[in-house]
């Protein structure tokens, strides 16, 4: 079977996440002990025990959910045909492929996360979910916001886009667009808009100082929705992303070029295969989809994928 790895982004964290992987798995424990290394302060207990706002600061969400999302990944025992991860994911994804070092990447995303959020003052930018719309027809509508900067953040599927900029411009489009659903996001920063480029100019020089190997599989980047093979495209492509749309919905589509008959969601929550299933509802064949947040997670996914292991 042809297997693909998929990696959450920001959204996904919950207090306790991880928990049950570092209890039943020593080298799960082993990386959250590494991480907490790296960083000099326990992202292991802010992931256990929260509290929720201290999770939610960027600077330790990104940390926290490559964390988990390695160390769920790491119980499967197995390299995937291919891998993708939704915005921060995409650290996680090619920590799985032998790109970056663990620790490497700890790091690289506590810096990320951080100098998104210096990027932009709280309060001043917002993101919102707009369900229902196209999204040419979104795209017409931000054109005709006069209150600010405002783009589209993530192209999550056919009917689901995220959009990204100044707070006051983002609820102009909102009231332009009049969507049957909209939401709001409880976000710190205006990602994945131009907002975010003083944010990637400083990223841009940690990832030129850190080493980036070859991918032992291929991996589908979030900023060209294409399949790279070698570190110094991940390296580049890490340089654009921070400010440049997450193309998810074709990212999905060059994964079913390469022939994925299963996907399998590392890290907590369920948020991206929901979405494959919704954008595989036009393929001929919809891949089957698995999620591993916990060890009965990967205990069934690997039942299912491989007979056990």
């Amino acid at each position: 079977m042809t297997i693909a790895y998929l990696f959450p982004g920001q959204g996904s964290q919950t207090v306790g996440m991880g928990r049950d992987l570092y209890e039943r798995s020593p080298e799960a424990r082993a990386l959250f002990d590494r991480a907490d290394e790296a960083l000099g302060y326990s992202i292991s207990k802010i992931c256990f025990e929260g509290p929720e706002d201290e999770l939610r600061l960027t600077r330790n969400t990104q940390p926290a959910l490559l964390v988990v999302s390695t160390a769920a990944c790491r119980l499967l025992g197995r390299d995937p045909a291919a891998a993708a991860g939704h915005s921060l994911g995409e650290y996680s994804a090619l920590v799985a492929a032998g790109v970056l070092r663990f620790e490497d990447a700890v790091v690289l995303v506590h810096k990320r996360g951080r100098y998104m959020q210096e990027a932009v003052p709280v309060g001043v930018g917002g993101m919102a979910a707009v369900l229902g719309v196209p999204g040419d027809v979104i795209e017409r509508r931000l054109a005709e916001v006069r209150a600010g900067v405002v783009e589209i953040a993530n192209w999550n599927s056919d009917d689901q886009i995220v959009i990204s900029g100044d707070k006051a411009a983002v609820e102009e489009a909102l009231a332009l667009i009049q969507a049957p659903k909209s939401v709001l996001l409880p976000v710190s920063a205006p990602f994945h808009s131009r907002l975010m480029q003083p944010a990637e100019e400083r990223l841009a020089a940690d990832l030129d100082a850190t080493a980036f190997a070859d991918p032992r599989f291929p991996i589908i980047t979030n900023v060209d929705a294409k399949v790279i093979r070698t570190g110094q495209e991940a390296r580049d492509a890490l340089k654009r992303q921070v400010s440049r749309s997450v193309l998810w919905s074709k990212s999905m589509a060059a994964m079913n070029g390469l022939g994925i008959e299963a996907c399998v969601e590392c890290g907590p929550g369920k948020v991206l295969a929901g979405l494959v299933k919704r954008i595989a509802r036009g393929w001929p064949k919809v891949p089957a989809v698995h999620n591993v947040e916990n060890w009965e997670g990967a205990e069934k996914a690997k039942a299912a994928l491989f007979g056990g292991l």
